[in-house]
């Protein structure tokens, strides 16, 4: 590693998710190379960057980090100060979404100053543009950006390369279904998810043709083609109805398969994702919600409404105060993973799949506990375990950088635990 003052700047640390990304790193600093590692916050404002560093102080007992952490001043809008923040850091840990408006002059500034970058984006079209416009270059000069790092797409991501790699076997198709716990607290999600969640279906009918400039060949299907699951069924394996998962797991899922197809000749899973949404109380209020939203979203004035309001037009499940930390402690969540294959004495291009598999990850509430964990995870692997990482940089997905790591390791460690059933 170059002797960079810094091997992380959190840039975005006094954003809502931020400020929790701040609280993981003190937490973890003793993680870090040589057991040591030296970080510094990022953002527009000094005052509100030293607030958080005196609220992670006060809430971890460690008076030293108001004194002993750096603070620099970027702002998405000045590529100057972007670049001076990269040349100080080994990776940048990047927390200021939505990443679609906010996103690409960091990943820029990433790759012409010599820093890796970890996101935590749940946006399909803001990750596959950064990997169509800065693969090249980022593979050039050896830089990772690795995108999804977050509760978006980690758990699901290595959650299906975990079940592969314990799969006896050809492992040839995958379903996940994820329920979340939130506890007598209740729960919600930052506003600021909720934006991007916006923003992401009123332009998505701009994928495809994002897709189609990779001019990728379709994956071969091996074992019989999964089928698509209804819009809402009642889930046997979860025993609750659901409804199909729409985050960016499928899509960070399918780039994983696909780099791992074409690199290593491995072959490819196919993926379904599904959520629980639980009795029929919520799945009333989830169509009403849903009705409401993609008709909104297709209008300027309907996407202001949305973004005024996000109480109102979730029920509650989103909120422009977030969660409160009483909440965060009660609330989990609970990926279980289905899949079949072929036995190793089994030929995958014959007849019918013979075996089967059930694995689990689950972990603490997603977006302010799990995330900021699985973020700094992702960031101390790379830290530690670059000879493991792949030959070149590069734009990847979490399983194309770290299938060959002790990531899923470090976070069973930190309570997001994979294990066979």
């Amino acid at each position: 590693m170059a002797l960079m003052p810094y091997h992380l700047v959190i840039f975005g640390a006094s954003g809502f998710t931020g400020q929790f990304v701040v609280e993981e790193v003190a937490r973890t600093v003793s993680e870090g190379p040589k057991g040591n590692m030296k970080w510094a916050v990022a953002g527009r404002s000094r005052q509100k960057l030293e607030k958080v560093l005196e609220q992670a102080a006060g809430v971890l007992g460690k008076p030293e980090l108001r004194t002993q952490v750096d603070v620099i001043i970027a702002d998405v809008g000045e590529p100057d100060s972007l670049a001076a923040m990269c040349k100080q850091a080994v990776i940048v840990l990047n927390c200021v979404g939505p990443y679609r408006f906010y996103g690409e002059p960091v990943v820029k500034a990433c790759v012409e100053n010599g820093a890796h970058h970890i996101d935590i984006s749940g946006e399909p079209q803001f990750l596959e543009s950064m990997q169509l416009n800065y693969n090249s270059q980022a593979a050039e000069k050896g830089i990772f950006i690795i995108g999804s790092c977050g509760f978006d797409s980690i758990p699901a991501d290595m959650g299906v390369l975990y079940t592969r790699d314990q799969f006896k076997g050809t492992l040839t198709s995958v379903e996940s279904f994820l329920t979340v716990n939130s506890g007598s607290e209740g729960g919600c999600i930052h506003d600021g998810t909720w934006q991007s969640a916006i923003y992401g279906l009123s332009d998505r009918q701009k994928l495809p043709s994002l897709r189609r400039k990779f001019n990728h060949k379709p994956l071969p299907v091996v074992g019989p083609k999964l089928k698509r699951r209804g819009a809402l069924f009642y889930s046997n394996e979860i025993q609750q109805y659901a409804v199909p998962f729409i985050g960016s797991d499928p899509a960070v899922v399918k780039r994983t398969q696909r780099f791992l197809t074409e690199e290593h000749q491995a072959t490819p899973v196919q993926y379904g994702a599904y959520a629980g949404v639980g009795g029929l109380g919520n799945i009333f209020k989830l169509i009403f919600a849903g009705m409401m939203f993609w008709f909104l979203v297709k209008f300027s004035f309907g996407r202001s409404l949305l973004t005024k309001y996000p109480e109102f037009f979730s029920f509650g499940f989103f909120s422009k105060a977030g969660p409160t930390r009483k909440q965060m402690e009660a609330s989990s969540f609970r990926f279980s993973i289905y899949g079949e294959g072929y036995t190793e004495d089994q030929d995958p291009s014959q007849g019918k799949p013979n075996a089967k598999i059930r694995t689990v990850v689950q972990g603490p509430e997603v977006g302010y506990v799990a995330t900021p964990i699985a973020m700094v995870q992702a960031a101390l692997t790379i830290l530690n375990e670059p000879a493991a990482l792949p030959k070149k940089g590069g734009v990847y997905t979490p399983g194309g950088a770290f299938a060959k790591t002790t990531l899923i390791d470090r976070l069973n460690k930190h309570g997001i635990q994979f294990s066979v059933i």
